[in-house]
């Protein structure tokens, strides 16, 4: 970039568009930063798939699924009713088969998998290891199985290794540390502290010989079924009842067939594929026992409570056909002329509905009755209430469930301990549960009786013309009416309930039982998790460059550098690969000497009559290291050699530098003269250029400052001015001192070095304000230590436009890999 000379009018109306500031993200310079590591992204590749490779042979478990598919008949028993309750139906989002809803809810309950995590010992598992990765077995997999103690305390999640050692017997090893004073009750199901004990030793016991210790108390079983894998370790964990059902739970799932919404599928996902096919297939099965045992007993309660009520209806009965044959022989009432036949029938209809409901009444006041004494044992069907709730029913169960755990717990745990709290609380919920569906009939049966009677009082109305002892005879009429429509309706009650009970069997069928097909695992993805760990793997080293990107304040890129700055760049200055900095002196035909005398030809640009005679060049920094002298040295040689008189001042005095490249003598410098000590000819130097002096700085001063400031420092360069073209300074950093801006007061231009990944973003905002605010004029930049390797290809600094071999270093280049490519692939599109 070749600057253009800026009057201060130009920037002061640019001023508003200079921001001062760098971008916080270059993703130019990302992309190259990730193209200049991209040796990391092949490490992390390689060591991405491996992992991946090893994770999908050693470590991932298989997940599989089997199904079953079952029916349910629509004579649904009173265990397991179907209802109208809206509640269940916005619950599972189904208003056509609420029977199968409220089988699913019962294959998913707590109480249904509490058993039969308790009847089938699943809380047992089993599982085997091999070299690095463990399998998970089913039961029947395994030759033995594993029967505890149940009223013994028992360690849970605590592996227990059996090695077969032949003929029945089995070397029982528990691990080297783990064990626990706090123990598992199988009958509570509560865990209690014991003293502390030394490590189980290793024992080997044969089938049938119980193995005893503090945390555990077991016996081994052999499996009737002969097994056809051969294990050479069992691994066994016992869990919790809570355990082992909140697992169950958690991996069954239940859906209806869309087409025909009676036939549901049942899931079970596992580790192993045999143990979800066998759960599945005794899971139903429980069930289908558990079903019909709870039908026969609820409806011969039923049937019972329905006895007991026709026979008191029935002397109601009888009673009321002699009080109706009396008034018919003794008062003749028999054929009342003119008989209201219509309103008559009409309120024979109502009472005989409110009839029915009394009834229903009196069977809820039972089943209330039952819950509120807690004898579930005499429960009655809700049939017999005139409604069938599959609601109602699953929290009585429920409750029942409950009130049996809280009888088991309370031997163990004090009234006020958290679990009591807890069941509780449960218990309460499931009450009010109860409460609140029987409350709702209540209201609903009263509500129609309400009805009937506000019906009745219209009907009424019409009977009252009628002579005293006709209205006596109709009322008998009446009393009989509806004490025969009550008989009736418990009558059908009862055949009903009869009839279930001589036919009555499970209406769950089985459709298809789950079956081990050789069915495929349907988790983990593997190929997800591949993808997973080796993107991850890649992106590890992305984010650290990016990371870097963010908070790196270097400056990196030339074209951020002036667009944030808007100062003018008179060059770019490479890597000085030389220990010596006479660049120019002892490597003349480099890209870097090309580039220093680029400079000098740009340096015109910022002096307005570069005519003139003792013109004065100032080159300053932000802070040391960044090449300030350096450029100082070799502008000062460059210009030298074009035939200008110049001298080199080597002014800042705190660190001198100047005079071991060119193998001066510092005894006597610039801070001698300035404190008076010598005079000029004593300080000046002449150098192997003919046209170039040198003044070194001299011995360090305690008042560098104070020296470079002062009236005689002035005078001194007023003097030079007479003798030489150029006068180069090297001052301090600005970025430390301030004593470079008292010296650009009187300098003719001013070069801020700028160096290549080292100068810090933020160093140069002091000198950007200045600059844009007029209080320093004449600048421009240098961008030094330029790498031309990292490829940027600005073009900036004389010197590296000229091809390759053009200069000494180029004699040894090898283009990179990247551009051989693209080099062939432009031939090849050009011979076509």
């Amino acid at each position: 970039m070749i600057p253009e000379r800026v009057n201060t009018a130009e920037k002061k109306n640019s001023q508003k568009d200079i921001s001062g500031t760098f971008a916080l993200f270059d993703l130019e310079h990302f992309l190259r930063r990730i193209l200049k590591n991209w040796y990391w992204f092949v490490v992390m590749l390689v060591i991405g798939y491996a992992m991946a490779w090893v994770y999908s042979k050693y470590y991932a478990q298989n997940i599989y699924a089997s199904d079953l598919s079952l029916s349910t008949s629509s004579n649904a028993s009173e265990f397991l009713p179907t209802q109208s309750n809206q509640s269940i139906n916005f619950i599972w989002g189904d208003t056509g088969n609420q029977d199968g809803l409220y089988l699913k809810k019962m294959l998913l309950s707590r109480s249904h998998n509490e058993f039969l995590v308790k009847e089938l010992d699943l809380f047992v598992n089993y599982s085997t290891k091999g070299l690095i990765k463990s399998t998970y077995l089913d039961k029947d997999d395994s030759p033995v199985f594993l029967q505890i103690d149940k009223k013994h305390l028992q360690q849970i999640n605590y592996p227990i290794t059996l090695i077969p050692k032949g003929n029945g017997a089995y070397e029982v090893i528990l691990p080297e540390e783990g064990e626990s004073t706090n123990l598992y009750n199988y009958e509570v199901e509560g865990f209690q502290d014991i003293n502390s004990y030394s490590r189980p030793a290793d024992k080997t016991i044969k089938i049938n010989e119980w193995y005893n210790s503090p945390n555990l108390r077991f016996r081994l079983l052999q499996n009737p079924v002969p097994t056809k894998i051969k294990l050479d370790n069992i691994i066994i964990n016992l869990n919790s009842v809570n355990q082992s059902v909140d697992e169950i739970v958690s991996t069954t799932g239940v859906d209806f067939d869309k087409e025909i919404r009676s036939i549901m599928i049942i899931t079970k996902k596992g580790y192993n594929l045999n143990s979800t096919v066998n759960f599945l297939n005794k899971s139903v099965a429980e069930l289908q026992k558990k079903r019909l045992a709870d039908k026969n007993i609820v409806n011969k309660n039923t049937d019972i409570f329905l006895k007991d009520n026709l026979g008191n209806i029935r002397k109601k009965l009888d009673s009321s056909a002699n009080v109706l044959n009396y008034l018919k022989t003794s008062e003749k009432l028999y054929n009342i002329k003119d008989r209201d036949e219509k309103s008559l029938e009409k309120i024979k209809e109502l009472e005989a509905k409110k009839a029915d409901i009394i009834s229903k009444i009196s069977s809820l006041n039972n089943i209330k009755n039952t819950l509120q004494s807690q004898n579930f044992d005499k429960m009655i069907g809700t049939n017999a209430a005139g409604f069938e709730d599959g609601i109602f029913t699953a929290t009585v169960s429920e409750l029942k469930a409950l009130y049996t755990k809280r009888s088991e717990m309370a031997t163990i745990y004090k009234p006020s301990s958290e679990p009591m709290r807890e069941i509780n609380r449960l218990i309460d919920e499931a009450r009010m549960g109860s409460s609140n569906s029987l409350r709702n009939y209540y209201n609903r049966y009263y509500e129609e009786i309400n009805k009937i009677d506000r019906e009745m009082a219209g009907a009424n109305s019409d009977l009252a013309t009628y002579p005293e002892k006709e209205r006596k005879y109709l009322d008998a009429e009446r009393g009989y009416n509806m004490i025969e429509a009550t008989y009736n309706s418990l009558l059908g009650r009862q055949s009903d309930t009869q009839m279930r009970m001589a036919t009555n069997q499970s209406d769950i069928t089985v459709i298809d039982p789950a079956k081990n097909l050789g069915q495929r695992p349907i988790g983990p993805n593997v190929k997800l998790a591949k993808t997973a760990i080796i993107s991850g793997m890649l992106l590890l080293p992305l984010l650290f460059i990016f990371i870097g990107e963010v908070f790196d304040s270097k400056i990196r890129n030339i074209k951020e550098l002036l667009s944030a700055t808007k100062i003018p760049l008179l060059g770019v200055i490479g890597n000085n690969s030389n220990e010596n900095m006479l660049t120019v002196l002892e490597q003349p035909k480099s890209s870097v000497s090309e580039a220093f005398r680029g400079i000098r030809a740009n340096m015109r640009f910022l002096m307005d009559n570069e005519d003139q005679k003792g013109k004065v060049i100032l080159i300053t920094s932000s802070i040391g290291g960044e090449g300030k002298t350096y450029i100082s040295i070799n502008l000062a040689s460059v210009i030298g050699l074009s035939d200008k008189k110049t001298i080199l001042l080597g002014m800042d005095l705190r660190k001198p530098k100047i005079f071991g490249d060119f193998k001066i003598d510092n005894k006597y410098g610039i801070s001698n003269y300035l404190t008076g000590e010598v005079g000029i000819d004593q300080i000046v130097n002449k150098t192997k250029i003919p046209n170039l002096d040198v003044a070194t700085s001299g011995p360090i001063p305690p008042n560098p400052s104070e020296l470079l400031m002062s009236q005689r420092n002035i005078k001194f360069i007023e003097e030079l001015k007479e003798k030489y073209d150029f006068i180069i300074i090297d001052s301090p950093p600005v970025g430390l001192v301030a004593d470079s801006y008292e010296l650009m007061k009187h300098s003719d231009a001013n070069i801020y070095v700028v160096r290549h990944e080292y100068t810090e973003k933020y160093m140069l905002k002091m000198i950007t304000e200045k600059y844009h605010n007029d209080e320093i004029d004449n600048l421009g930049l240098v961008y030094n230590d330029y790498n031309t390797k990292q490829g940027y290809g600005y073009g900036y600094g004389y010197g590296y436009g000229y091809g390759y071999g053009y200069f000494d270093e180029d004699k040894n280049y090898k283009e990179p890999l990247l551009i051989r490519i693209r080099n062939k692939v432009q031939v090849l599109f050009n011979k076509k």
